[in-house]
C-alpha cells in the first residue's frame, strides 16, 4: 500500500511540474486590435527554449516578414522560429531573443507563467524595464 501511494505522489508531482512548464501551444493576441493572430509552439532545443510560429489564424494579415533582415527577409511567419535562447532562472526563462515580425526587430526577451494556462512574455531594449509585456494563452484544443 505505501508504495502505491509513493507511487502516485510521485505521478502527481510529475504532472504538477509538467503542467508549470511553458513547453507547449501558445496563442498570442495583438497588442493593437487585441485579436489572436497565430499559435507559437514552445519547445526546448539544446537546453534552452525556442518558440516557432505553427499556426497563423483568420485575423493574421501579416504572412511574410518583410521588414526582417538576412534570412527571415520576406520569408513566410508560418514555420518562423521568431523565440530563442531563453535559458532557466529561478521565476522563468530570460537571456533570449525575440523577433516582431511586423516591425522586423529583434528584442531581448523573458517569459513566466503568470498562470498555467497564461504565459508572461516580455520583449525589451538592452533593459528589461524598456520594453512591453504580452499575454499568451495556452491552446488545449
Amino acid at each position: 500500500m505505501k508504495r502505491f501511494l509513493l507511487v502516485n505522489l510521485f505521478v502527481c508531482l510529475f504532472f504538477i511540474g509538467f503542467s508549470q512548464s511553458p513547453i507547449g501551444i501558445w496563442k498570442n493576441i495583438d497588442d493593437e486590435d487585441g485579436k489572436a493572430k497565430s499559435h507559437i509552439e514552445i519547445y526546448e532545443k539544446d537546453g534552452k527554449l525556442e518558440g516557432k510560429v505553427i499556426k497563423l489564424l483568420e485575423n493574421a494579415t501579416l504572412r511574410k516578414c518583410k521588414k526582417c533582415k538576412g534570412d527571415r527577409k520576406n520569408a513566410p511567419i508560418e514555420g518562423m522560429v521568431i523565440m530563442w535562447g531563453l535559458q532557466k532562472v529561478e521565476n522563468g526563462y530570460e537571456n533570449g531573443k525575440i523577433i516582431d515580425p511586423k516591425k522586423g526587430k529583434e528584442y531581448g526577451c523573458e517569459i513566466k507563467l503568470a498562470s498555467p494556462d497564461i504565459l508572461e512574455v516580455r520583449g525589451y531594449l538592452k533593459f528589461s524595464v524598456f520594453g512591453r509585456t504580452q499575454e499568451w494563452y495556452r491552446v488545449t484544443e
